[in-house]
């Protein structure tokens, strides 16, 4: 057996110059140098399992740590003691196999060797994938950053289902792999629940490291797996075989190494110009000489929706812009059926360009794209990390900031109202926005925040005017004409509104403006110079969002709004300039400096002057939660209930 531990402390010594060149330490990392005695005594016992080989990175103390390299392989004399030892085990191994458990501790879903070094050493050296072991976790402090915050959702996890092999970098993810398979976070899975899952996934980390090798870290196959999830279901992926999924993985790579990008949107604020050159012009004699066709598919119909009214109304516009250039077609009521359908009859119909006007249209929009790349498909909602799909959104809390210095300047109380639809990136900015914009003409502005998906939107109205509220900002995509409804800043009094300020969207600019750059080639320009997902987020400065002030506002504010809306459109005005005061007492951004577009799109707090809070996803509607699911923000996503720290 001396030619195994010859070429295993080969293997080491690489590995100890290796580490010694890169500035790290050559050793086994000691989990009782990181780990005080007291936690690593409060550790709780999880009985003899199996772990995977890979996790097992160190020691317990630091007594065998000379004599291996960091990544576990022999570097002492063959002829000590300790080589004798590695190789008889070795000749053991080969013969009737490593049966007996080490002694492991658990620390961060990674393993520390307190009892049989030598037997990992041996199993690592003849690439094991797992071993039995006997393990005690040892859980870090709560709250102490993001990869503790993984972690307790791993605890979580672990406690229903047993699998400890798979990781993600991002929170929230484990809850989001288990809404995808259909279980609830507090149902046990079976052994042959684990089976199953275990077979899809170490076919699908083979199909991943086929393409990307085997260098990425544990949780990149774990966020691949998750993005995979969003296009094809769990159901597709156990009926695929190996050379069918690593077909369909090197089909989808974009959007799967995407998940590695440590910021993985690309934010875009204002229409792009033309390079020009002569490539633009072949794009653009080429798409004017054949003519687009462009689909719009909705979730609803316009009677029944001021917000795909109000898409309509934009669709319309192009039609007059473009003339004969542009044809275009409604598809409506998507969601009563399998929206896929509808989108794959605008793609059958030879649609080039397809918008998809609703946030909850996204799952189908993305594996539409996947499926049909040479179609152009673009949904409606912001902050969301789609390499296939480009997402389009209006910077509305521009507008909300201008209604809310409005609303600041004629409410002699300082009580406003604000009622909003869902807990969705891009609405909170406009809460804020909005309070922000109160404040500071009325620095007694209090802002009531309830919400239409919690209970309805009657109900909502309903609690404001019991607190005494009459100057609500609600229903921003209700129809002029639908009675009962509150468009925009309302005075309120009993059943009877007056109507002062109105948010306006312009769909029919944006959608001009985007497909100009469709035309002229930008669009595509800007997606092949980007590895990023592309979500465009056009305000004021582009015509998409502006405020219609009735008879009932006096003048001089009428005159504020006017230097508000100019200096926001020349990007010299801006509602978020910190620091920010929220509740609970804390501050945002750095004084006198605007914050990112990036933090205004993800933005999950409220203002201090905001009295509410954002409901959590058990409160919100069957509506309200489809759409959370697709683009809510991480708090709406939450289940409003706590865990045991250790998550058994």
């Amino acid at each position: 057996m001396s030619e195994y531990y010859r070429d295993a402390q080969k293997l080491g010594q690489k590995e100890y110059r290796s580490c010694i060149a890169h500035g790290i330490s050559p050793l086994l990392p000691v989990l009782d140098d990181f780990v005080s005695d007291e936690r690593v005594n409060l550790g709780v016992k999880l009985g003899v399992v199996t772990i995977p080989v890979e996790f097992i990175v160190g020691t317990k103390t630091r007594g065998r740590t000379n004599s291996f390299a960091r990544n576990f392989m022999p570097i002492l004399p063959e002829n000590t003691e300790f080589g004798g030892k590695w190789s008889s085990l070795c000749e053991s191994h080969l013969r009737d196999g490593i049966r007996d458990p080490v002694k492991v501790y658990e620390y961060m879903n990674r393993y520390y060797v307190q009892e049989g070094n030598k037997r990992v050493s041996v199993l690592k050296f003849f690439g094991a994938v797992n071993i039995q072991a006997d393990v005690i976790r040892v859980l870090p402090e709560r709250g102490t950053g993001i990869e503790s915050d993984i972690y307790y959702e791993y605890v979580d996890f672990y406690r229903c289902t047993k699998i400890n092999y798979l990781e993600f970098s991002k929170k929230g993810s484990y809850k989001e792999l288990l809404k995808l398979l259909g279980r609830d976070p507090e149902e046990y899975w079976t052994e042959e629940e684990r089976r199953k899952f275990s077979t899809v996934y170490h076919y699908f980390r083979e199909a991943f490291e086929d393409k990307a090798g085997k260098t990425m870290p544990p949780s990149a196959v774990g966020d691949a797996l998750l993005a995979y999830m969003k296009v094809y279901s769990y159901a597709d992926l156990c009926e695929q075989g190996p050379a069918e999924l690593k077909k369909s993985v090197s089909k989808l790579w974009e959007e799967l190494i995407l998940q590695q990008e440590k910021e993985p949107i690309e934010l875009k604020p204002a229409p792009m110009e033309p390079k020009g050159g002569i490539l633009s012009k072949v794009i653009i004699t080429t798409n004017a000489a054949k003519g687009l066709k462009v689909g719009f598919v909705h979730d609803k119909d316009p009677i029944a929706s001021g917000w795909t009214h109000g898409h309509e109304v934009g669709r319309q516009y192009v039609d007059k812009v473009f003339g004969d250039k542009i044809e275009t077609v409604s598809y409506f009521n998507a969601m009563i059926s399998d929206p896929m359908e509808t989108i794959d009859q605008a793609v059958k119909e030879l649609c080039d360009v397809i918008f998809t006007t609703s946030p909850v249209l996204l799952p189908a929009s993305l594996r539409a794209a996947v499926d049909n790349p040479d179609t152009l498909i673009m949904n409606c909602s912001i902050n969301k990390s789609h390499r296939y799909v480009r997402t389009y959104y209006a910077r509305m809390y521009e507008a909300k900031f201008l209604i809310g210095a409005v609303a600041g300047a004629l409410s002699a109380s300082g009580r406003i109202g604000y009622m909003c639809d869902y807990p969705i990136f891009g609405q909170i900015a406009g809460i804020n926005a909005f309070a922000l914009g109160a404040m500071m003409v009325n620095p007694r502005a209090r802002i009531s925040l309830e919400w239409s998906s919690v209970g309805g939107r009657h109900a909502a109205m309903e609690r404001l005017k019991k607190n005494g509220v009459k100057l609500i900002s609600s229903m921003d995509n209700a129809r002029l004409y639908e009675p009962g409804q509150t468009l925009g800043l309302s005075y309120v009094d009993g059943e009877s509104q007056t109507l002062i300020a109105v948010p306006i969207w312009n769909w029919g600019i944006y959608y001009e403006g985007l497909l100009r750059q469709v035309l002229n080639g930008t669009l595509q320009a800007e997606y092949e110079s980007s590895s990023k997902a592309i979500n465009y987020y056009w305000g004021m400065s582009a015509g998409v969002v502006d405020v219609k002030l009735t008879d009932e506002v006096p003048e001089s504010v009428k005159r504020l709004v006017g230097y508000l809306r100019a200096g926001i459109s020349r990007w010299i005005v801006d509602p978020f300039i910190g620091p920010i005061h929220i509740q609970g007492g804390g501050t945002v951004g750095e004084p006198d400096r605007s914050l990112d577009m990036e933090d205004i799109a993800s933005m999950d707090y409220l203002v201090e002057n905001v009295e509410g809070r954002i409901p959590v996803y058990d409160e919100l509607s069957e509506t309200g939660k489809a759409t959370v699911e697709n683009v809510g923000v991480e708090v709406a996503r939450k289940p409003d209930e706590t865990r045991s720290e250790d998550g058994r």
